[in-house]
């Protein structure tokens, strides 16, 4: 292997290292990225990271700014809304296609993850009467149900393609857009357990026409409201992160 070929391997790893705290919420939206501090924490000199955060913004995930270097940068209202647009004509056919493959036990998982879900959210309110806030997180509740009861559905479709589009749309974005537009409200959080729960009664009716409309509105609701929170000015961001729940994930 040449020196070059090597340099580009530690380019790629950096690039891709970086990127996944951008895309799992773990490096929020607006941050700056100092090759300083990156290069002492990968242990590398700042060129491989200057060269990643190039990579980063080509793909969009960073921008850099006159004077202030490379940083995170969200996606706008106009990404979340086209990108949600398309990603509700993809999992409503998946919902549809699910209803008349989905065997007991992944409709088990569904139940399983809307339990999860109505339980994450009388933990949010119990908080809030107690005045912490929950913030996201890989291993919240909320997460691990959204995630099982999308990937079941998913799955049950069983169209390889169908899969690896969605996939696709997810990686482009944050994983914790959709939290942070559900938990300024206890409200929202409830219709979004309510959305999920329509879902699963059309699946669990065999009914895929409404399983397939069901699924697109959730999808497009939850995309609205994401744009519409980037659209709020600045003042009107959630608590600081440092500001977490006893006990919260």
């Amino acid at each position: 292997m040449t020196a070059t070929t090597d340099q580009h391997g530690l380019v790629d790893r950096l690039a891709a290292a970086i990127g996944s705290r951008v895309l799992s919420g773990e490096i929020p939206t607006g941050t700056r990225l100092r090759q300083e501090s990156l290069a002492s924490e990968f242990g590398v000199s700042r060129t491989p990271v200057r060269e990643a955060l190039r990579q980063l913004q080509a793909s969009g995930l960073v921008s850099v700014a006159p004077n202030r270097g490379a940083v995170v940068r969200g996606p706008s209202p106009r990404d979340i809304r086209e990108a949600y647009a398309v990603r509700a004509e993809l999992e409503g056919f998946a919902a549809e296609h699910a209803v008349g493959h989905i065997d007991d036990a992944q409709l088990e998982q569904l139940r399983e993850a809307e339990r999860l879900f109505r339980h994450s959210v009388e933990e949010v309110i119990e908080d809030r009467r107690r005045g912490l806030e929950r913030h996201w997180s890989t291993e919240s509740e909320w997460e691990r149900a959204n995630n099982l009861f999308h990937g079941v559905i998913q799955e049950a479709a069983g169209n390889r393609q169908l899969l690896r589009a969605i996939a696709h749309l997810h990686q482009r974005f944050p994983r914790d857009l959709t939290w942070s537009a559900l938990s300024r409200s206890s409200h929202l959080l409830a219709e979004n357990v309510e959305q999920h729960r329509r879902i699963l009664a059309a699946i669990e009716a065999r009914d895929p026409a409404q399983a397939r409309v069901a699924m697109t509105e959730h999808v497009r609701a939850a995309g609205e409201l994401i744009a519409r929170r980037l659209e709020e000015p600045a003042s009107s961001s959630p608590p600081s992160r440092s500001r977490r729940a006893r006990g919260s994930p």
